[in-house]
């Protein structure tokens, strides 16, 4: 019968008490481990692109974009939540993926942080490892959990229309959560009773795998391809969690940072109140973040193309159409939505920023010790080139903000390539790069 890596693993990792390990010297005491400032990353993507909306309309100050580049840049309607964060951020105009598809953006969830092409060159090859992952490969050793991958919707969702954002290094997508008690409990409070109930329900769902294949081989049938990838894509999920276990196990004898999770409103209804359920999200990252439980964080905030609840958001909020019809909109009044939609996100990107700016750490505070990313895959409807990001913090990485800086036909892998050397990850390069970006906000510290 078929063996699978993460069956293997396990079964090593759960006989008898040896995971259990005590404090290990490399782990070091908190806060520092390893750097007197350490080095953070989060990812957080939109769907269907911003509204950059057309001239006829006379609504140029609802532009995502600023008007001017350089410092003497202003912000437009939607952006004006960031103004207070105007030196703690930079607006990047131009990139894109070239390996991207070009008449349908609404497929690049799929490799947004990847750069990799979405077709499969080779049968059974799709995408490779995403910018999260590397940074989390080089940070796992400071931390509890490698990486957080969070997602309005939880799981992978399917090519092209993917619920993650998170890839390893085969190129599969990791499944991502999206219930904050759980994530919370996850999180804050493991133990060992905890994690021995959760290594049993593992154990249980790989014999369901092993019983799902060995009944296939008594009917002397094959799984075929849509029940393999969706085997394959459970299989993924369960060393996922496994990884996890193993991680956690690790540090349980070492206490977690004092914090008060008074605050936290777990009991939010993201189909009710969209903006609470993102707060709370923001606020679980930001508290991971503090307490230094992970350096690596992407969080989804929608999904492409009309798909998942997020696809209903805007009418939550009092607009008149979908996520996705907005993004499509060519009349005024739809074009002006989706602006008012791109102010809504900007709302609670900038609630996230701030609560990181609110913790103090090392030489200055947690904002400036975390590069964070915001973009999309689409410049607006289908417009798969000049890629709106914005990046925030990373002071403490050389970062230089207070700018919109673009260069038109930009690698969006050569922007990665400068979050990787920042954050003193020494790669040579970064999927398609070409080379890292040697001008404006970059100032690369020694790593």
């Amino acid at each position: 019968m078929r063996q699978y890596p993460s069956r293997r693993s396990f079964l090593k990792g759960t006989l008898g008490a040896s995971l259990v390990l005590p404090p290990l010297e490399f782990l070091g005491s908190w806060p520092d481990r390893g750097r007197v400032n350490p080095r953070r990353f989060c990812a957080l993507y939109t769907a269907n692109g911003m509204s950059l909306p057309n001239a006829k309309h006379g609504i140029d100050e609802w532009a995502w974009y600023p008007a001017e580049t350089g410092t003497d840049f202003s912000f437009n309607k939607s952006t004006t939540p960031f103004v207070p964060l105007r030196e703690d951020l930079t607006f990047i105009g131009g990139l894109h993926h070239p390996s991207g598809p070009k008449a349908d953006p609404h497929l690049c969830s799929d490799m947004w942080l990847t750069g990799a092409p979405l077709h499969r060159p080779v049968p059974g090859t799709f995408n490779s490892v995403s910018l999260d992952q590397i940074v989390a490969a080089n940070t796992k050793q400071y931390c509890r959990r490698p990486s957080l991958v969070l997602s309005v919707d939880a799981g992978v969702g399917y090519s092209s229309r993917t619920g993650t954002i998170s890839y390893d290094r085969a190129g599969r997508p990791i499944p991502a959560e999206n219930k904050p008690r759980q994530i919370f409990e996850q999180l804050f409070h493991a133990n060992q009773l905890s994690l021995v109930d959760q290594r049993e329900r593992l154990k249980k769902r790989i014999k369901l795998v092993d019983a799902v294949h060995e009944n296939s081989e008594a009917f002397g049938k094959a799984l075929g391809r849509s029940d393999k990838e969706k085997m394959d894509q459970y299989l993924t999920s369960l060393s996922e969690v496994e990884e996890r276990l193993i991680a956690s196990e690790r540090w349980i004898d070492v206490p977690l940072k004092e914090q008060n999770h008074s605050d936290l409103e777990f009991e939010v209804d993201k189909e009710q109140d969209p903006a609470a359920w993102y707060r709370t999200m923001f606020d679980i990252i930001a508290l991971a973040l503090d307490a230094d439980i992970s350096r690596s964080v992407s969080f989804m905030l929608n999904r492409e193309d009309g798909m998942g609840i997020s696809d209903t958001f805007p009418q939550k909020i009092g607009l008149h159409q979908t996520h996705h019809n907005l993004s499509h909109a060519t009349d005024h009044q739809g074009q002006l939505e989706f602006a008012k939609y791109d102010l809504f996100l900007s709302e609670q990107i900038a609630y996230f920023l701030e609560r990181l700016r609110s913790y103090s750490e090392g030489d200055g505070n947690l904002l400036d010790n975390t590069i964070v990313l915001f973009g999309s895959g689409a410049s607006t409807t289908h417009n798969s080139r000049n890629l709106p990001h914005l990046i925030a913090g990373g002071r403490n990485m050389g970062l230089k903000h207070g700018s919109y800086w673009r260069k038109d036909g930009e690698q969006l892998s050569n922007l990665y390539l400068s979050i990787l050397h920042s954050l003193g990850i020494p790669v040579e390069s970064f999927s398609d790069s070409t080379g890292r970006i040697e001008e404006a906000f970059f100032t690369y510290p020694s790593v």
